[in-house]
């Protein structure tokens, strides 16, 4: 039987509707199979997990046996916290009663203090094992407290200090003296920031050099203009990956205002190269070589360390494969590669990241170390990705520009940085890194193991993080005990350790003993007793159960 023509044209015109949807709903399911599996590759939906988390806090019983610890258990290990309070109380005073006068005046101490540890325990470690937020002196691999303490440091300033802390002085001390005749002269150059440019284009292999105040802002600058000038909208950025405080590269936790043109994407994917092969919307893909340690995974620190489940594994070889494969696709599909080396820049060797993986990116953001210790942010990118305007088009313009962009004394203190990379002899420092930082690691590894330990390093040269072999709730009391024992880390505990390369051997010694002894003191006050019943797996299933329960109405 015939159908009557607009019964006709209506069929037609759905089919054709449907065939037209269909290129757009393969497209919209291969961009969601490129995301990581985990919350860190659902920027909305760990935003609302975020929101949806209940604030609950444990009384003193449900602070010590949280992992369902016997009664015995239990008051050893709040005998133990209290006599490491009392140490804390008698060894940091001064320290102490400074940062309870100021912390209620800076907000980023009240975030620092508040996140050291999971949430649940937060309240009564602050109140016993609060930490001093201030030094007096460094010198060599120490740093010295306002009460007179010295700690070796594994903190690295945040990645700062590659060379030592006496190298940076001696940068900071000779650059004032360099910069002094100008003073705080902005606008001009300084004339030493010829040879930065220079020397700058030299190390990166790139034409063109911008200054900024940051690391961040300079990430910033490097989007801004591959979305100028390849006129498409979107940056891929990977799952994990940290890139600065901006909006458009924190879409999840942390943002209050999620970006609609960040695509976060798995790395080391399959998945992910074919959404770059097949994606027309795409200006640039963000690499922070960092994540080569731990692929996947947000930087690691002990408010996240619920449990034992915290890993790193990193392989050169597999991810230098990864970095040439999405640099063959970038180039082909017109997409701009961006080198995120605010972290990494200098410290895996003389020419950064691209050197250490032997790949090159279209530009290149350094920060942190470059200034000789004063804060700066460069980008270094090809002639055609770093112009702010279009000959043929005086309004279309990239506008970017900040007061202290090129501040005389950064400038002076980064030639000092430049001219000792580049004296005779200095780059011996690379030499063998990777196998003496790697042969550091299984020292320390091969003693915790001798002594039974539950906690084993992973690391990416110089760089490293700690991670625990059994299942525990209290992985994140380490940190206290490696302070007591001289070791001054950053705010995120054990998640990060860094090392400036003058460590000798000698030095390095004496810190794997003291990290040992701490391991020793933690395991022996209870902290990693453990029923075999016990797994990560049960572990997180418990908080869930703790969370359900708070929000349950009563």
């Amino acid at each position: 039987m015939d159908l009557p023509f607009p019964i006709l044209a209506l069929s037609a015109a759905a089919i054709g509707g449907a065939a037209a949807a269909l290129p757009k709903l393969n497209a919209r399911l291969a961009l969601s199979r490129a995301k990581h599996r985990s919350l860190s590759g659902h920027s909305r939906l760990s935003r609302t997990v975020a929101r949806l988390l209940p604030f609950y806090e444990f009384d003193h019983d449900d602070f010590f046996g949280s992992d369902g610890a016997p009664p015995e258990i239990v008051k050893q290990r709040s005998d133990a916290f209290f006599r490491l309070a009392r140490l804390y109380e008698e060894r940091y005073a001064k320290g102490r009663r400074m940062t309870a006068e100021v912390s209620s005046r800076i907000s980023d101490l009240q975030f620092t203090e508040t996140y050291r540890v999971p949430f649940q325990y937060s309240r009564m470690v602050r109140e016993h094992l609060s930490t001093g937020a201030f030094m007096q002196s460094s010198c060599g691999v120490t740093v010295t407290d306002v009460d007179g303490n010295v700690f070796y440091d594994v903190a690295g300033s945040y990645g700062v200090n590659i060379f030592g802390n006496d190298f940076y002085k001696d940068c900071i001390a000779a650059a004032e003296k360099r910069a002094h005749d100008l003073g705080p002269v902005l606008g001009p150059y300084h004339p030493v920031i010829a040879d930065n440019v220079r020397r700058l284009c030299e190390i990166s292999g790139l034409d063109e050099v911008s200054f900024h105040m940051s690391g961040t802002e300079a990430v910033m600058q490097a989007v801004r203009l591959a979305r100028y000038h390849t006129r498409r909208s979107h940056l891929v950025r990977f799952a994990g990956a940290y890139h600065g405080w901006w909006g458009d590269v924190q879409p999840g936790v942390g943002n209050p205002m999620p970006p609609h043109e960040t695509y976060t994407l798995a790395d080391m994917s399959e998945r992910t190269l074919h959404v770059l092969k097949t994606r027309r919307d795409i200006a640039c893909v963000l690499v922070n070589p960092l994540q080569a340690l731990h692929p996947n995974a947000g930087a690691p620190a002990d408010s996240a360390l619920v449990d034992s489940s915290r890993k790193s594994r990193f392989d050169r070889a597999a991810y230098s494969e990864w970095l040439r494969r999405l640099r063959e696709i970038c180039t082909e599909r017109g997409i701009v590669l961006i080198f995120d080396e605010v972290f990494v820049g200098f410290r895996l060797a003389a020419g950064g990241a691209q050197e250490y993986f032997g790949v090159r990116a279209d530009m290149v953001t350094y920060g942190k170390s470059l200034a000789g210790g004063l804060p700066v942010g460069a980008v270094c990118g090809r002639k055609d990705l770093m112009r702010r305007f279009r000959d043929d088009r005086p309004a279309d313009v990239c506008f970017a520009r900040g007061t202290f962009n090129s501040h005389p004394y950064v400038m002076a203190a980064m030639d000092e940085f430049l001219s000792r990379l580049a004296a005779p002899g200095f780059h011996a420092i690379y030499d063998g890194l990777d196998e003496t930082w790697n042969g550091r690691a299984k020292q320390l590894n091969d003693l915790l193991s001798a002594r039974d330990l539950p906690v084993q390093v992973g690391n990416l040269s110089s760089i490293w993080t700690v991670h625990y072999t059994e299942p525990s709730r209290y992985n994140w009391m380490l940190q206290y005990y490696l302070r007591a024992e001289g070791l001054a880390l950053s705010w995120v505990g054990t998640g990060r350790l860094i090392f400036s390369l003058n460590y000798s051997d000698a030095d390095f010694a004496a810190v794997a003993e003291r990290f040992v002894t701490a391991a020793d003191n933690m395991k022996r006050d209870g902290w990693w007793w453990r029923d075999p019943s016990l797994t990560n797996k049960s572990v997180r299933r418990q908080i869930l159960k703790e969370m359900i329960t708070r929000r349950r109405p009563r």
